[in-house]
Parts: C-alpha cells; sequence; structure tokens
C-alpha cells in the first residue's frame, strides 16, 4: 500500500530517503501510483487526508533536471491526480506545491494537496503546510491512508481509460 512507500528508511544515500516500492502497475495495482516518470505516496506526517507527494522515479535536485518525457507526463499526471482527489476526497481545488528544500527531502517532489470546502482559513494558502508535520496521534490512520490510495486507484484507472478510447476515436 501506499502508506509503505514514503516512509523514511535508515539507508542514507543519494536516493530518496523512501522505501523502495514493490513494482507497482499505474493505475491500480495494489494501492500504489505509478507511471513511468513518476510515482505517488500519501504524505505521512498529515492530518489532511489524500495530501498526496508526486516524486520522480529518477532522483533531481531541481525541475531543470527532468527529461522530456517525465516533463511532458508530468501536467496531465497533476490534472488527473487533481480529478481524482476531487471525486475520492471531495476537494474543491487542488494545491500543487515545489519547494524541494526540506532537509533530507532536497529532492524534487510536488506536494499535491486537496483543499477541502470546510478548510479554515488559517488553512488555505500557506497556511496549508501546518497540517504537515504532525504528532502520530494527529496524523491520517495507515488505513485511511490505504483506503484513499485504493480510491484513488479506481478513479484514476477509469478516468485514463475513458481519455484513452476518447483519443483513439
Amino acid at each position: 500500500m501506499l502508506t509503505a512507500y514514503l516512509r523514511p528508511t535508515m539507508t542514507p544515500g543519494p536516493a530518496y530517503p523512501v522505501r523502495t516500492p514493490r513494482p507497482p502497475i499505474y493505475p491500480p495495482g495494489n494501492g500504489s501510483l505509478r507511471t513511468r516518470h513518476w510515482r505517488v505516496a500519501h504524505a505521512f506526517t498529515t492530518g489532511l487526508p489524500g495530501w498526496l507527494v508526486l516524486l520522480p522515479t529518477r532522483h533531481i535536485t531541481a525541475l531543470t533536471e527532468l527529461d522530456p518525457d517525465a516533463a511532458a507526463e508530468l501536467g496531465p499526471l497533476l490534472r488527473d491526480l487533481s480529478q481524482a482527489l476531487r471525486e475520492v476526497v471531495g476537494c474543491v481545488k487542488t494545491y500543487i506545491v515545489l519547494l524541494a528544500e526540506a532537509e533530507r527531502f532536497s529532492h524534487v517532489h510536488f506536494h499535491v494537496i486537496p483543499r477541502m470546502r470546510d478548510q479554515p482559513e488559517q488553512l488555505r494558502g500557506p497556511g496549508i503546510f501546518g497540517m504537515l508535520g504532525l504528532p502520530p496521534e494527529q496524523c491520517v490512520p495507515d488505513a485511511e491512508m490505504d483506503r484513499i490510495a485504493e480510491c484513488l486507484s479506481v478513479a484514476l484507472a477509469t478516468n485514463h481509460t475513458g481519455r484513452q478510447a476518447a483519443r483513439a476515436d
């Protein structure tokens, strides 16, 4: 499930501070989301259900290092994830953030953050980061992250299949 994919590891090195996932299929596949160039996981220290992290499958530290195929895949994937989050968690829109500055997380990764209709004003815009880095008892439980992952897999598969069929006509 996605919850294991973004947990920190004790293995130092230039690679991501994440566990290597089982070889998943995008979409769906064992609750994991992956394309040829990107992988998606639920953020692990957040109290906001559906806060996703989108990481390139190749370690890069700046967006300018993306190869053309990964760059071409990025826009449609962000759109698809935003639509799937709207369907699964009921958000009105998503925030997309790339900073790549946090210690141990200086690689490129996008936060895909659902903005809920009833979200308090202080947690809108940049204030949303008040929902990240929370103590475990305030975080989305693993079982809920797994449920969201499964629902996102279904939503992405349904939407992806429909677009592919429409393009073929």
